[in-house]
């Protein structure tokens, strides 16, 4: 009896391929070999002497390609768990990934730079708050806050938000063939990076002295109405407004696609109980529509403002923060490339850092509320 009953012991031990023990071991080999393949392939790009065109495709296909291979592993692999420990499990393989990266690429990075901005220029010997009476009182950065909060902030974001939401109620009234027209001329700019626009603008705003043939468009028709040409970017002041066109131009179109959404949600059984109540076009908005859109307003509003306080790009392209141009971005540029001075660069942006991230926090608590209502 024992040595007959031994092979069915033994085939009653084994594992069939079905059970979720088996499928789990064989979905972590594939997991384990699959990041083993990625990080080879990795290293191949990286040191391959291929043609760029076959680097840059080859890199796509292996970055989403090898992405969505080790999310549908992990995800198969949190399934053969029980549902208690799947709970707890399938944030950590969803979000993980980017929580990581998060720590990696910002998190980290902004601990080593508030470390460095405690150390000298070559950051071998410390020298405790001496970057940081730097960032708070010297010149540059006294014109740096002015023209930041100012001009970008003031102004800039001022504006987009009001011709974004002048052009959105505008084009909700019109025929719908000439709204998608209208639109779609208003939010072209933002197709077109900060460095883009600002060559297009080089060639609006450029000089040339008097009596040779003008190639920028407002001194060009400057001269065909008689006048004289003007350095529109040499102007202490005025060239901060002028600066601020281009961002206004390109921030625009974002806040009136923004904003035009959210008008044609509002319900219209609401518009039209205020005009029957007797309420003008003028009343209906103040009173109906600008209440029903404020959360967009906010969101628009503050997200055109992180923008403001981080600018760089047009700046650094238009003028490299001469002539009473510069912004927080471009001092920490010039400390950090220029001058070699990695001590201040690091306090600069440090201080940067403190003004974008209680907007950033503002922005992502509002956006957890809204998240929550659905």
């Amino acid at each position: 009896m024992r040595y007959g009953t031994e092979p069915s012991l033994r085939r009653s031990r084994r594992l069939p391929m079905s059970s979720p023990l088996m499928k789990g071991s064989l979905l972590a080999l594939a997991t384990v070999f699959s990041v083993w393949v990625l990080g080879r392939t990795f290293l191949f790009l990286r040191d391959a002497a291929l043609p760029q065109w076959f680097l840059a495709l080859a890199a796509i296909v292996w970055g989403v390609g090898g992405s969505m291979l080790l999310f549908t592993l992990l995800a198969n692999f949190v399934e053969q768990f029980p549902p208690r420990w799947r709970r707890g499990l399938v944030p950590l393989v969803f979000v993980g990934p980017a929580a990581a990266i998060v720590v990696i690429y910002l998190a980290l990075p902004a601990l080593r730079t508030l470390i460095q901005s405690f150390y000298d220029a070559k950051g071998e010997n410390f020298v405790g708050l001496a970057n940081y009476v730097y960032a708070f009182t010297s010149q540059e950065m006294l014109v740096s806050f002015r023209n930041n909060f100012l001009f970008w902030l003031l102004f800039g974001t001022g504006f987009s938000v009001i011709l974004g939401l002048i052009v959105a109620v505008l084009a909700d009234r019109t025929h719908p063939v000439f709204e998608r027209i209208v639109k779609a001329v208003i939010f072209m700019p933002m197709a077109i990076s900060m460095v883009g626009a600002s060559v297009i603008w080089k060639f609006v705003y450029e000089y040339r002295p008097a009596g040779v043939n003008q190639i920028g468009l407002l001194n060009a028709v400057l001269t065909a109405l008689g006048g004289e040409p003007r350095a529109w970017l040499l102007t202490p002041f005025w060239n901060n407004l002028f600066l601020v066109a281009i961002f206004i131009w390109l921030q625009t179109g974002f806040a009136m696609v923004v904003f035009s959404a959210a008008i044609k949600a509002v319900p219209e059984e609401l518009l039209e109980a205020g005009r029957i109540d007797g309420a003008n076009e003028v009343q209906v908005f103040l009173h109906i529509t600008l209440p029903n859109i404020r959360g967009s307003v906010l969101t628009v509003t503050t997200t055109i403002i992180l923008v403001a306080l981080k600018i760089f790009d047009i700046v650094q392209s238009m003028t490299g923060g001469n002539y009473g141009t510069q912004v927080i971005a471009n001092v920490q540029y010039t400390q950090m490339f220029r001058l070699f001075n990695y001590g201040r660069a690091a306090a600069v942006a440090m201080v940067l850092l403190a003004v974008v991230l209680p907007i950033m926090i503002y922005n992502l608590r509002d956006f957890s509320k809204r998240t929550e209502a659905f």
